[in-house]
């Protein structure tokens, strides 16, 4: 783990290559999985006061599932979490574009309707936060139905990081993101001499 800035980071975040290929993966993560995107109770509070604006932007089932159940659950496991559809995996906020699920409340968003773009776990994925007593706790999370954006990563040679650059500012600011950079840089250095300690 890299200690920066009250977080601490996995290796994986730096060695590991991702970007999102939607054309590849048809946006699965936002209909796929057992439970909603995980929320901080800030967010769910923000989009019950901002459904009345994202709601013409979400298909019928989609408001239907949200008007009976609200904007938010909790799920089997206690976590507070988007509201599915029906129960099952597809999230209640997703929209349909070209045969690509992508997510209502960004659509909202980049409109101008609203000011929040979506729930900070979606953003930073496959970055997960775990909360530790003085830390955040930032980790890779490989789910296989993103093979096409590892291999996306891979051919455009992008860390995870980077990848999430607009996320991880928007989390923990401009400035912790430069130095982010910095970190890397030193890391990148540390690996090679490493490298060449085990050729030599």
């Amino acid at each position: 783990m890299i200690e920066h800035r009250g977080t601490l980071l996995s290796e994986d975040l730096f060695e590991k290559r991702f970007v999102c290929d939607l054309n590849a993966c048809k946006g699965a993560c936002c209909v796929a999985g057992e439970s909603g995107a995980p929320l901080e109770k800030e967010e769910a509070a923000k989009l019950k006061k901002l459904w009345p604006k994202i709601k013409p932007y979400i298909p019928e089932k989609g408001q239907r599932a949200i008007e009976e159940h609200g904007v938010s659950e909790i799920d089997e496991d206690g976590d507070l979490v988007t509201t599915l559809v029906e129960g099952r995996g597809e999230c209640a906020f997703t929209i349909f574009e070209n045969g690509i699920a992508l997510c209502g409340i960004e659509k909202a968003w980049k409109d101008g309707a609203v000011d929040f773009r979506k729930p900070i776990s979606c953003h930073l994925y496959p970055i997960r936060v775990v909360k530790l007593a003085e830390h955040d706790g930032l980790n890779y999370h490989k789910w296989p139905i993103c093979k096409p954006a590892c291999t996306c990563g891979a051919k455009l040679d992008v860390p995870v990081f980077r990848f999430l650059k607009d996320a991880l500012t928007r989390q923990y600011g401009a400035e912790w993101y430069a130095e982010l950079e910095e970190v890397y840089a030193a890391w990148l250095d540390s690996d090679l001499a490493k490298k060449g300690a085990r050729k030599s």
